[in-house]
């Protein structure tokens, strides 16, 4: 059942797409990082999102307060943690990081597709580096709620030679492993070239080896591609679970652009509804393949109570959230913890 709140974020949203796309990004963000520090602010956010009590839960030796996260990509420097944590959410995913900052690819880099409640962007890890957000999350780890989960997603910088690729991860690895409580690897962006290349099986074993020299008893994670055949995504299960690592997050953002009611630009990831079929099927093939090897993470088109549900019944443990917040407001978060 579609709530209140999401009638009435419907009825500002036509505000908020008046502008360009990433400045209201960073607006948002804005606020609710100034929310998150003050008690009124936090109160208004518990509102907004209409989050139930918690309903925790124990994944990959971590407890969880409920199902329900926000993907890595909306806050990549960790700006509104506490913000999220009003919310009632059960974790957010921070990142993607790369060692060293960057500024990403050129403007303009993120575009809404309305018609299909979708985003494109090609963002290319715009980020302060993994030592400015270690910094961020270890000041504001005292200040969070039990059962509320950080998790860091890390990547390579894009002017890092492909040989020095899993010195990268490494690095990103050491800053962040102190003060996460998982880390994700991103091996399937498709906004840095030759990224997709480290999910091949040939070159994951080592790279989640190298990561887990550094990461201690922290849960690995891998995110995955939702371009990848059949026969890919089996053999990356299997090296995954191999690896030791304790999860898949199925699936990242797509290059495809089948069946799109709106224009789409050609270069950068598309994310939101469009994905949500794939993000089903992904799921449901990787949980027969894994059995209970591995944590399941869906992120990719979920828009509503009943699609998180769809997410579990395939075999999802927990499920992430991004576009949709953009198409249905703060509102949803409720929608799905009560679903």
């Amino acid at each position: 059942m579609r709530s209140w709140r999401r009638t009435a974020y419907r009825a500002v949203r036509p505000i908020l797409f008046a502008s360009d796309a990433e400045r209201i990004h960073h607006v948002t963000l804005a606020a609710l990082a100034f929310a998150g520090r003050h008690a009124p602010g936090r109160g208004l956010c518990a509102v907004a999102s209409g989050a139930a009590p918690s309903q925790p839960v124990e994944i990959m030796g971590l407890r969880f307060r409920n199902r329900v996260g926000v993907a890595a990509g909306f806050d990549k420097d960790g700006i509104a943690i506490r913000g999220w944590a009003a919310l009632g959410l059960g974790h957010v995913e921070l990142g993607t990081v790369t060692p060293r900052a960057q500024s990403g690819n050129p403007r303009p880099r993120l575009f809404r597709l309305a018609a299909d409640e979708a985003l494109v962007n090609r963002m290319g890890f715009n980020n302060a580096g993994a030592d400015a957000l270690a910094g961020r999350l270890a000041d504001a780890r005292s200040l969070l709620p039990d059962g509320f989960i950080v998790g860091v997603n890390i990547g390579r910088n894009r002017d890092t030679p492909d040989e020095g690729a899993i010195d990268d991860y490494v690095a990103a690895a050491r800053a962040m492993a102190p003060v996460a409580d998982y880390l994700a690897i991103n091996v399937s962006s498709p906004n840095t070239p030759g990224l997709r290349d480290l999910q091949r099986v040939d070159r994951i074993g080592p790279l989640l080896s190298a990561i887990a020299a550094i990461a201690g008893s922290r849960p690995l994670v891998v995110k995955l591609s939702p371009d990848l055949d059949a026969l890919e995504l089996d053999e990356l299960v299997d090296a995954v679970a191999a690896s030791g690592a304790r999860g898949l997050i199925l699936t990242n953002t797509t290059v495809r652009r089948e069946r799109l009611r709106s224009s789409a630009p050609a270069d950068g990831g598309l994310s939101g509804r469009p994905l949500l079929a794939g993000t089903l099927s992904a799921v449901a093939q990787a949980r027969e393949r894994a059995g209970d090897r591995l944590a399941i993470i869906a992120s990719g088109g979920i828009g509503s109570a009943e699609d998180s549900t769809a997410a579990q019944a395939a075999g999802a443990d927990l499920v992430q959230l991004w576009t949709s917040l953009v198409y249905a407001g703060p509102g949803l978060i409720g929608e799905l913890i009560r679903g």
